[in-house]
């Protein structure tokens, strides 16, 4: 709900992410909305203010009742714009074990967890985790089914993987799920196997949907609460607008967040829903009211899953992964499910979202999406990529030249260095995630999380992200590349207008006239620390529509 008492912000160090206007030191607000940005010496231009203060109907604004709020020479930026994150998913998994670090950092850890987890609940209630990676563990290896027995033996197991396309579970899931020696691959997946041709406990891909689909559900009531408490996460780490991308299972998140938002939720969402839940059920479709991107909660679009994750070596390369010849990852998407997807888009003007890490996967959709010309509305990208780990040249090419935007995440590389490491060569990591050749080449290009599919024990944190992108080092100091570097006002950008711009949000990510005002204080001024301390700044305000929904000082 927008706070419509004007406010005039003065004495601070505003950037605005408006290139035609970059900076100020005071702001009135006012109705939800930015009225003016600027140099508060303008202001004392009485005529100039005058020109500037009125409202859509001509009318003179009348300052004198203004509340005066002093930033006290703070830096104010726009707010963040997560716009690849699965918040429902988020929300509930916080409520499992988290298999990071510091509380977990060896299988041994994970068997122990599960076993207090179990001394808590009765048999034959189901425990789930999230997050763990291999690499991160002490054995360095994922946990199997004898691992998580060893915790628990009379309830069933699953441990999802921090990229979400891989999950480990016990006996007792396997037997629930009907998983034994004899059960093929489904197609876009797989099942591991032992040398002895049973089920090791990890499922790949597709296969994963064997388990997810007879996973217990969090009642409506339990996931509207969840997200309220998410959001409340979300305001004390300054992200003001975010894209819901899909559940790994059946489902419709578009009623949580309308409840949640009547409860006091206030993040602008778009919410896109995973097609391959939806693409058999020929009565599915979004009314065009819920496609108004004027609406706090609206729908954006459909996701598709073009191929898997690197640290998962599941990502569909262009060239094979380290150690081997013929590993390349793989397709997880029929051109059926594709075809499908892009008629769907075009007949109702949305927009359509494709995972695509690998080389392969990414040329796959841009070849396609080249095929056709934009369906969308002017300002929304008709065709999005996410994560774009390793793109061709001719993808990138291909992509500036048609306005298809791609959404990438900084965190990966950071968190996840170790299994980079493992499974690319370090030429190789040094051009993942070309941050300046997309910049450079005019793509549209914006930052994300993907929380909580990164093995960060806060998923939705920016400031890890930021370091990254300006720093590329990673969090165990291995060097990523610096010629694919940007500068601190370049990231910001790219995770506060870039993103809302890559995914089609109308006004926000910038602080202009007519945009949400939607702003985050922060505790230092983030364009001025050293480089390697951007990730222990602190969002001290966050303001959402011209209302203040955190403050760290109270």
């Amino acid at each position: 709900m927008a706070d419509l008492k004007m406010k005039m912000l003065m004495n601070g160090r505003i950037y605005t992410a408006d290139k035609e206007n970059p900076y100020g030191d005071a702001m009135i607000i006012g109705g939800g909305k930015i009225l003016w940005v600027g140099e508060q010496a303008e202001r004392k231009d009485a005529d100039r203010l005058e020109r500037i203060l009125r409202t859509e109907n001509g009318e003179r604004i009348d300052l004198s009742q203004a509340e005066i709020i002093d930033l006290k020479g703070r830096r104010v930026i726009p707010g963040f714009a997560d716009v690849h994150m699965h918040p429902v998913m988020l929300a509930d998994f916080r409520k499992k074990i988290t298999v990071m670090p510091p509380e977990i950092c060896s299988i041994r850890d994970l068997t122990e967890a599960i076993r207090e987890r179990r001394s808590r609940q009765e048999a034959g209630q189901w425990i789930e985790g999230w997050g763990y990676d291999e690499q991160g563990l002490a054995e360095k290896r994922a946990p199997v089914r004898q691992d998580l027995d060893r915790g628990c033996s009379d309830s069933p197991v699953m441990i999802m993987r921090n990229c979400a396309h891989i999950c480990s579970v016990n006996t007792m899931a396997l037997k629930l799920a009907g998983i034994d020696r004899n059960t093929p691959d489904p197609p876009g997946g797989q099942i591991d196997r032992d040398r002895d041709g049973e089920p090791t406990g990890i499922l790949r891909e597709n296969a994963r949907s064997m388990i997810t689909a007879i996973l217990p559900r969090f009642s409506r009531e339990e996931q509207i609460q969840n997200l309220l408490e998410l959001g409340q996460v979300l305001n004390s780490q300054g992200i003001t607008s975010i894209c819901d991308m899909g559940n790994l299972g059946p489902g419709d998140n578009f009623p949580l967040y309308e409840a949640a938002a009547a409860r006091g939720f206030c993040q602008k969402t778009g919410v896109y829903y995973m097609w391959d839940y939806f693409a058999d059920r020929p009565d599915f479709t979004i009314p065009e009211e819920m496609l108004d991107r004027r609406r706090q909660i609206f729908a954006a679009g459909l996701k598709l899953i073009g191929d898997g994750s690197v640290s998962g070596r599941t990502a569909w390369m262009d060239r094979p992964y380290l150690g081997s010849e013929e590993e390349y990852g793989l397709p997880v998407c029929s051109d059926e499910l594709l075809q499908s997807a892009i008629a769907f888009c075009r007949k109702h003007r949305c927009q359509l979202s494709m995972h695509a890490m690998g080389g392969r996967a990414v040329k796959r959709m841009t070849d396609l999406a080249c095929e056709f010309q934009p369906w969308t509305p002017e300002g929304i990208p008709y065709v999005r990529l996410e994560h774009v780990t390793e793109p061709m040249e001719e993808s990138i090419e291909k992509a500036a030249a048609h306005g298809i935007s791609c959404v990438t995440q900084p965190i990966f590389l950071y968190a996840e260095i170790k299994s980079y490491l493992k499974n690319l060569s370090r030429e190789r990591i040094s051009r993942c995630y070309p941050v300046r050749r997309l910049l450079e080449k005019g793509v549209r290009l914006g930052f994300s999380t993907d929380a909580p599919a990164t093995f960060w024990s806060v998923p939705t944190d920016p400031f890890p992200g930021l370091k990254m992108a300006v720093t590329r080092t990673a969090s165990d100091g291995t060097d990523c590349g610096r010629e694919q570097a940007v500068d601190i006002e370049t990231a910001v950008w790219l995770y506060t207008r870039g993103s809302a711009l890559a995914a089609g949000l109308p006004e926000v990510g910038m602080l202009s006239a007519g945009y949400q005002a939607d702003f985050a204080v922060l505790s230092e001024d983030i364009f001025a620390v050293p480089a390697e301390r951007i990730d222990q700044v602190k969002v001290m305000q966050t303001w959402i529509c011209g209302r203040q929904v955190y403050n760290r000082d109270s």
